[in-house]
C-alpha cells in the first residue's frame, strides 16, 4: 500500500498544501489598519507558522521515503495554486509577483528541508520493504 501512496506523492502533497493554505490562511481576507494609518496583513505571523508546521508532515513523509523532489514539487504546486486562487481578485495585477515569490520560496524551502530530512533518516535502514541486514536472497 505504501508504494501506491508514494506514486501519488506529488498529488497528495499538493492537495495537502492547498488544504493547509485554506485552513490557515484562506479565511483571513481583511487587512489590519493601525491607528497611525499603516496597513498590514491580512495574515498574522502565527498563521504562517502554523501553515509551515502543518506542511512538515507531508514533506517529512515523502522525504523520509526518498521522494525528495516529488514532495517538494507537490507542496510547491499546492501552495502556488492556493496563492493564485486566494489572491487573484487583486485588481492591481501585482498578485502574480506574490504568487511567483510563493512558488520560488516554497520550492527552495521544501527542497532544502526535504534533502535534510532524507539525509537524517537515511541511517534508519536499507531499502524499504526489504529485509534488514546485508544481503538479499540470491546475492553473493
Amino acid at each position: 500500500m505504501d508504494q501506491k501512496l508514494l506514486k501519488l506523492a506529488p498529488f497528495l502533497t499538493a492537495l495537502a498544501a492547498a488544504a493547509a493554505w485554506a485552513a490557515w490562511l484562506g479565511w483571513d481576507q481583511v487587512r489590519d489598519v493601525h491607528p497611525d494609518g499603516s496597513v498590514s496583513g491580512p495574515y498574522e505571523a502565527w498563521q504562517v507558522v502554523g501553515l509551515v508546521l502543518t506542511l512538515l508532515v507531508p514533506v517529512y513523509w515523502t522525504a523520509s521515503r526518498r521522494h525528495v523532489v516529488a514532495g517538494a514539487l507537490g507542496t510547491t504546486a499546492g501552495l502556488t495554486f492556493a496563492a493564485y486562487v486566494d489572491w487573484s481578485d487583486d485588481g492591481s495585477g501585482l498578485y502574480m509577483i506574490g504568487v511567483g515569490m510563493v512558488m520560488l520560496g516554497s520550492l527552495m524551502a521544501t527542497l532544502a528541508v526535504s534533502a535534510l530530512i532524507a539525509s537524517l533518516t537515511g541511517s534508519r535502514g536499507g531499502s524499504r520493504g526489504g529485509p534488514r541486514g546485508g544481503s538479499t536472497p540470491g546475492s553473493a
